[in-house]
């Protein structure tokens, strides 16, 4: 019998009971010691784990709690020359409890850590490893608990894993966040951040959902909500810094739901390498909104708008009050409503993952052709080739008939050529528009609009404004055809921008498409003097059909690269890194063709001689980022700095960290004390 009892001692080991300690047990808890090997060996290692089984409805805490709660700690008391290394922590979970938010585990977690032990252990002897632990657990209320653990791991030639607990630590293993495939900056300002992943496998089908979990305190704020925007190769998640001021760099883990619903944790590491204008209330979105649509008015790209809307002032002059508010309002409606559809396009793309910011729609060759035929179109109706309604030159029926939908097209026009232009303050309200809830993001576009129509909107409210004007006359139809030269330039300028875009086969496109539409017109004109020709109105119908017809082709025609131009490099992430890397101070230029406030800003502010001294005796590197055919990168670095188009100009300094962004109307001397020269 005695025999017996000594054999059975002998397997206990075998049997994996040496390799758990005692349990410290509670009514909320069973906390044990465990190893993953029945026996150890010289100079090898050993995983040991504080083992917590927590009752339904209590948790304990990650290695940062959150909001509240503390983290377990284990304190090992180990032979001499044994090392412990730190505890492994699996990935936890978001805990939300009220207002605050909290890191941390239900139900059962395994804390690993490792120990290294020495070299001169003896063979045939014992191990003996003491712990002491702290764990708090919470539900309605929070209790600390302790306890003080003990194993006895016998010692032999080889290793031997325990058949019990090694599976365990196997699951705490799969449990620990995998490193981030992508690359991960992020960027904080104010009261606002971003962080950004950007890499092959990121996708709306990839990724459903996810949350970052800050691996320490005065990074973020735990609570407040994190909006997810994804486009395919890149993933941004808003943040909210923690009060005090933006971190110098985040570190934590990102929690991933995909399309099949499953929880993946990466750990990440991202430098603060931008900053991201701060969060702004609603009203103030508004307020900003709707300065910078009145500022727009001003801007060059909108003058061809403004010719349509002198010849509409100068025909009411003289109207009934009635009717010169009906046409006003008209106005602003088209211009609200226009405003509201490009604001529910972009929010849908940017939904459905696409990067669409403010005139994304003129990063597409087609869009471009068809704008410069409409302008073209514009232009020969003012100069009295045609009219519409089926009756030529001023003075006709239309307005009578048609008069408020052509107030209200006019309104749409103007939208439509305003989008290559942002005025100041339009770029902070987007921005922070772009990062709402929706129905808060359609409000800032409407005061955009509302910005935009002010000054014609006026007369809704002051009608008797448009008696002021000069009463109408012969004056008018010289008026009428002088101001179809604008249209003409802004045609020409489009054929330009698709220059830069799609190269000579899409110009030839475009020119002949103008042909065609040309010929139309005229037919249709024609036709209209005619009292309605059948001939002439299948001729215009014909014209009109063949300019369409090009449309496709010139969509496809394949990008071209534009050159950077004198002095300049072609910008890219790898390109600044190593200038700022050789001590360089770094100025980037990201513009696009289509856009008239960066090419007023390049001829005023940036070509000229004393500039470009200073660039050459400051040695500052010129990068210029193209925006003109919509490439992907380019629109990642504008929102990496809270901005929703061109232009941006960033002037990185040596040994600083974010770069400052200018404004963006520049001038010789804004940029010459950006970069020192000042």
């Amino acid at each position: 019998m005695g025999r017996l009892l000594a054999a059975l001692i002998a397997l206990l080991p075998a049997l994996g009971l040496a390799a758990e300690s005692e349990p410290v047990r509670s009514d909320r808890a069973v906390v044990a010691l465990m190893a993953d090997q029945a026996a150890v060996a010289p100079g090898g290692t050993v995983m040991l784990g504080l083992r917590l089984r927590l009752a339904p409805g209590w948790h304990t805490y990650w290695k940062h709690a959150g909001d509240a709660g503390a983290a377990p700690e284990i304190l090992p008391d180990l032979p001499a020359g044994a090392v412990a290394g730190p505890i492994a922590w699996p990935a936890p979970e978001r805990i939300e409890y009220g207002p605050l938010v909290n890191y941390g585990y239900h139900d059962e977690v395994l804390l690993p850590f490792p120990v290294r032990l020495p070299e001169g252990l003896p063979v045939g002897g014992t191990l003996p490893v003491t712990a002491r632990a702290t764990w708090l657990v919470c539900a309605e209320v929070c209790i600390p608990e302790e306890g003080t653990f003990r194993i006895d791991l016998p010692v032999e030639a080889a290793p031997r894993p325990d058949p019990a607990t090694a599976p365990l630590f196997a699951a705490a293993e799969a449990a620990r966040p995998l490193a981030s495939p992508w690359q991960a900056r992020a960027g904080f300002g104010g009261g606002a951040g971003v962080l950004t992943l950007e890499g092959p496998g990121i996708g709306r089908e990839t990724v459903r959902d996810a949350v970052f979990l800050a691996g320490a305190a005065g990074m973020i704020d735990h609570a407040a909500p994190q909006r997810l925007t994804v486009a395919p190769g890149r993933l941004d998640l808003r943040l909210v810094p923690a009060p005090g001021g933006a971190p110098t760099a985040v570190e934590g883990v990102l929690l991933l739901t995909d399309g099949g619903g499953r929880r993946l944790a990466y750990e990440v590491a991202a430098p603060v390498t931008a900053v991201v204008p701060a969060a702004m209330p609603l009203w103030q979105a508004a307020v900003f909104a709707f300065l910078g649509g009145l500022i727009l008015n001003l801007m060059p790209c909108v003058f061809p708008v403004l010719a349509m809307k002198a010849m509409a002032l100068a025909r009411m002059s003289g109207e009934a009050r009635g009717h010169v508010r009906a046409h006003a309002l008209s106005y602003t409606a088209g211009v609200l409503l226009s405003f509201a559809a490009l604001g529910g396009l972009m929010l849908g793309l940017r939904a459905g993952g696409a990067a669409a910011g403010w005139g994304f729609q003129f990063t597409a060759p087609g869009f471009v052709a068809a704008m410069a035929w409409l302008m073209l179109a514009v232009g020969l109706n003012l100069s009295g080739v045609f009219g519409f309604g089926g009756a030529v030159g001023a003075g006709s029926g239309v307005a009578a008939r048609r008069g408020h939908l052509g107030s209200f097209a006019t309104g749409g026009l103007a939208v439509l050529v305003a989008t290559p232009c942002t005025a100041p303050f339009m770029a902070a309200a987007l921005g922070a528009a772009l990062a709402m809830a929706p129905a808060a993001a359609m409000a800032v576009f409407l005061a955009l609009g509302l910005g935009l129509a002010a000054p014609y909107g006026l007369l809704a409210v002051a009608p008797g404004l448009a008696a002021r004007m000069p009463r109408p006359g012969p004056w008018m139809e010289r008026l009428r055809q002088g101001l179809a030269f604008p249209m003409y330039a802004a045609a020409a300028w489009l054929v330009w921008v698709l220059a830069q875009q799609a190269g000579p086969d899409a110009v030839l496109g475009v020119l002949a498409g103008g042909v065609m539409l040309g010929f139309g017109a005229w037919a249709l004109g024609q036709a209209q003097r005619a009292g309605g020709s059948r001939i002439g109105l299948a001729a215009a119908a014909l014209g009109l059909a063949g300019a369409l017809a090009l449309l496709p082709r010139i969509a496809a025609a394949p990008a071209e690269a534009a050159a950077p131009g004198p002095g300049a490099e072609a910008w890219s992430e790898a390109r600044v890194a190593a200038l700022r890397t050789a001590g360089r101070t770094v100025f980037v230029n990201a513009t696009a063709a289509w856009c008239i406030t960066c090419q007023v800003n390049e001829r005023v502010a940036l070509r000229g001689a004393s500039v470009q001294a200073a660039f050459a005796a400051q040695r500052v590197a010129y990068l210029k980022a193209d925006w003109t055919g919509g490439d992907a990168a380019i629109g990642a670095l504008i929102r990496a700095h809270g901005r929703d188009g061109v232009p941006l100009y960033l002037v990185y300094r040596p040994g600083a960290g974010a770069p400052e962004v200018l404004p963006q109307i520049l001038t010789e001397g804004i940029v010459l004390r950006a970069i020192g020269a000042l």
